[in-house]
């Protein structure tokens, strides 16, 4: 299926659009790096589309003292794959992370 070619208008507000999810999902990294929002409370709004559509991982590289190599090795414990989004998570993998950050 081809894309739908779009208009310099409408081209313009998606990508508005996208900047602003993306600042969006910066702030949100900011609150849990600070310790301001739990991973607890950020699970249980998985239907926010923000929060829904970012990727695991980014989500476990921004908890405190968490970087690159230490969310890639709980995810790989936890048999989450790499693609996966956090609205796209699992009941037994969201106990299981939810285990394991407490």
């Amino acid at each position: 299926m081809p894309l739908p070619t779009l208009s310099d208008k409408d081209r313009k507000k998606a990508l508005e659009k996208a900047a602003q999810a993306r600042h969006e999902r910066a702030e949100l990294q900011k609150k849990i790096k600070s310790g301001e929002m739990s991973l607890k409370k950020v699970l249980d709004q998985a239907d926010d589309p923000i929060i829904g559509r970012m990727k695991v991982r980014t989500l476990l590289e921004s908890l405190p003292d968490y970087g690159k190599v230490r969310a890639a090795k709980v995810m790989e414990e936890l048999q989450i794959s790499e693609s996966r989004r956090v609205k796209g998570l699992g009941k037994r993998q969201r106990e299981e992370l939810l285990a394991r950050f407490k």
